[in-house]
């Protein structure tokens, strides 16, 4: 394997699935492949985004790492640990803006920055919360905004920065449930709906000024960037299976409410209402309780742009849609109709892509951002091979005798090793020496 190639492995916990991905990123080529995928559903074990029953999350994680370790992808290796995505309803953005002055002109250095930053975290974020990240928004040498401080000269420089706060449950149940429970390593923890703007919106959007939106089962994060950066952070307790718990209504199961919101439900009414009746349930009713509740998450999405202090001709990029609940029919039409912005939905980028086909069926942005934050990150040790057994040294043969035999077949070797230069070098291959073992 060539020295730019990495593996890595994430988990990204949700209140519908969880999810689990192993990846290789090549820096030459600044690309990632999604080798394999593995999926659990997390109802009743996670709540909101935050980890209810730790117990009952690490045995479905065990079941994801077991499937992965028995892929073609990973076989003969061994899932160690994972990059894991954060979410919940309990986490937001807090601006911070702090400052420094001079005498007199000064050069703005590096160890300026990383003192404004770490002044940044002094806020108060109440005693149940942590920092989850912090990034930086503007700057402004001698009042004049730039987005390179470092090297200017001025008198005063005004940073401020965004500071992503979340319930210390998010992290410590995480824990509980992965490091405690499953043996696991957690080999870093980001913020799931930031990585995901990393692959999913491009730099031209996040300078014109855009949000995504991550439509989840219980909650929906919404990220506005704006002048290249984060703007606004926030994350609403409304999701797709609000819609789902209000089809229940109807008196059928939650399972089959659910089939009906994704075969039937539309977030737009239809112009000529549904006469229909499936197995006793009017269409109309299921229509009814379908727009009520896709017009509610919606105009709530909406209104977090004046609550980042702006308005929407601010976001002339629009707003873009990524996870499961973004898929409800007529969704991105809703959102056109109750706004004056365009919506797309959101997209892996083309350097990103997946060799599982079986990720097709599965939502993979979320844990496929997580990857490439991770490769990054230059995250490390997510996946280990087994040590090759010792053996007895073998006792040199007499050529003579040995000639008309057959010649024994070679060892079955997993995909680390028929992928040949990409990836034996990862592993740490015994030398010349010690690989010549019977």
């Amino acid at each position: 394997m060539k020295q730019d190639t990495s593996y890595v492995a994430s988990i990204e916990i949700g209140s519908s699935k969880i999810t689990g991905a192993v990846g290789v990123y090549s820096s030459e080529r600044h690309s990632l492949e999604v080798l394999a995928i593995e999926q659990e559903e997390s109802k009743d074990a996670v709540r909101y985004g935050i980890i209810q029953n730790p117990e009952e999350v690490a045995a479905r994680v065990s079941r994801i790492v077991a499937r992965l370790n028995e892929s073609q992808a990973v076989a003969p290796g061994e899932v160690m640990g994972f990059y894991v995505g954060l979410s919940g309803r309990s986490m937001h953005s807090i601006p911070s803006e702090v400052q420094l002055h001079f005498p007199e002109e000064t050069e703005i250095t590096g160890e300026m920055l990383n003192r404004l930053k770490e002044d940044a975290t002094t806020i108060d974020i109440g005693s149940n919360a942590e920092i989850l990240a912090t990034l930086p928004r503007s700057f402004q040498i001698d009042g004049l905004e730039t987005t390179s401080p470092k090297g200017a000269i001025g008198k005063s420089i005004i940073a401020t920065y965004d500071i992503i706060v979340g319930r210390t449950e998010l992290r410590r149940n995480l824990l509980r449930a992965l490091t405690e429970r499953c043996g696991l390593q957690v080999k870093g923890v980001g913020v799931t709906s930031l990585a995901a703007a990393n692959v999913v919106l491009s730099d031209e959007e996040k300078r014109l000024g855009c949000m995504l939106v991550d439509f989840g089962a219980e909650t929906t994060s919404v990220s506005i960037y704006r002048k290249g950066a984060l703007w606004y952070f926030a994350t609403l307790p409304l999701g797709g299976r609000n819609i789902t718990r209000d089809l229940t209504s109807l008196s059928i199961l939650e399972e089959r409410a659910e089939e009906i919101k994704c075969e039937s439900g539309r977030a737009i009414p239809r112009e000529t209402p549904s006469t229909l009746n499936f197995n006793g349930i009017k269409l109309s009713d299921v229509s009814n309780l379908v727009v009520a509740r896709a017009e509610e998450l919606v105009a709530n999405v909406i209104q977090q742009i004046s609550y980042a202090g702006l308005k929407e001709k601010d976001l002339p990029a629009g707003i873009v849609c990524i996870g499961g609940a973004s898929n409800l029919n007529g969704l991105l039409e809703l959102i056109e109709n109750m706004s004056e912005m365009t919506a797309r939905r959101g997209a892996l980028r083309a350097d990103i892509r997946t060799i599982d086909q079986r990720a097709k069926r599965i939502d993979t942005i979320q844990v496929a951002a997580l990857l490439y934050q991770a490769a990054l990150a230059g995250v490390t040790g997510c996946l280990q091979t087994p040590l090759p057994e010792t053996e007895e040294p073998a006792v040199p043969e007499d050529t003579t005798e040995t000639e008309g035999k057959e010649e024994p077949a070679p060892a079955r070797t997993g995909i680390f090793t028929r992928l040949g230069s990409r990836i034996t070098n990862w592993f740490n291959s015994p030398s010349e020496d010690e690989s010549e073992l019977e």
